[in-house]
């Protein structure tokens, strides 16, 4: 398996009114992903809430993912862990309940020096055995993982992909120049995806997939195919929603859309709080004037 590509959702995580994990609305809205033909899942991330769940909660939430997936696709486990010991934990217990591999960020929210960033990604996929998206978002966690930086982690074969969240569209190309193939690159920021994917990027880490998956999926497989006209015109009429994935608040944003397009909920834990007031009723207008101009799709 080509290790990876394609359109790769951050899947949100669900939450019960009591602040349980809800399996059932985990199972349904990831086989949402899959009908409408994503190429992996991602659980756990940044837009999963993370931060907020226990490593035993992380590990249910796989579960649920590669239950849905039954092996047509794969699942990708987050590892973003305060210690290099606490990311190598969670990376064996992925590792025993069946994850594909890991998408890993930097010890956060230390902002660690780049000796000690290397040592962190390699101790992690030393312990977790599998492959690893190495994930660099500087903006958000301080920490910069430059093409210079990749040239030197290349020597690692579980090292297999980057998701590039940098806001540095150059990144791309710059990553491609120096390491060749030596590393998929996805692209981790909504409305920079189709931007990257012309300049050679091989996936779409995305976000504002988890509500127009057949809309994303289109985008990247007219871009591979090279219909650029047909996927500039999807992204067009997609971008005021993609807009919303680039915001301190992409977790309520995002969870509202999910609620309002696919009749999900917008349950978030605390200290996280749903969109209320005029927040809310933004929110609620851009997903409005979206379902009223919704494209019809193109076969692919």
């Amino acid at each position: 398996m080509s290790y990876w590509s394609g359109v790769l959702p951050a899947v949100t995580t669900k939450f019960t009114a009591d602040d349980r994990l809800d399996i059932a609305e985990m199972e349904r809205c990831f086989a949402f992903q899959l009908d409408a033909g994503v190429h992996g899942l991602i659980v756990a991330g940044s837009l999963g809430e993370a931060s907020t769940l226990d490593p035993e909660e992380k590990i249910a939430v796989l579960e649920v993912a590669l239950r849905v997936a039954a092996g047509k696709v794969p699942v990708l486990l987050t590892v973003a862990q305060g210690s290099t010991r606490q990311a190598c934990r969670l990376a064996e217990a992925g590792a025993r309940a069946g994850a594909a591999g890991f998408m890993v960020l930097p010890g956060i929210p230390y902002k660690s020096e780049p000796h000690e960033t290397a040592a962190h990604y390699r101790a992690v996929a030393k312990a977790g055995g599998l492959p690893v998206m190495i994930y660099n978002n500087p903006p958000a966690y301080g920490v910069d993982i430059p093409p210079r930086m990749l040239l030197e982690l290349a020597d690692e074969p579980l090292f297999t992909a980057i998701k590039e969240s940098s806001d540095d569209i150059r990144r791309i190309s710059e990553i491609k120049t120096l390491c060749g193939d030596r590393f998929k690159v996805l692209t981790g920021v909504d409305n920079l995806a189709l931007e990257s994917l012309a300049m050679g990027a091989d996936g779409w880490v995305a976000g504002l997939v988890v509500a127009y998956p057949r809309e994303t999926v289109a985008i990247y497989e007219l871009a591979r195919a090279g219909r650029m006209a047909e996927a500039i015109a999807i992204y067009r009429w997609f971008r005021p929603l993609l807009d919303l994935d680039v915001s301190a608040r992409l977790v309520q944003n995002i969870k509202l859309v999910e609620a309002l397009a696919i009749g999900s909920n917008d349950r978030c834990r605390a200290p996280r709080m749903a969109l209320s007031g005029p927040e809310r009723a933004r929110i609620e207008a851009v997903v409005k004037a979206a379902e009223a101009g919704r494209p019809t799709l193109p076969s692919f």
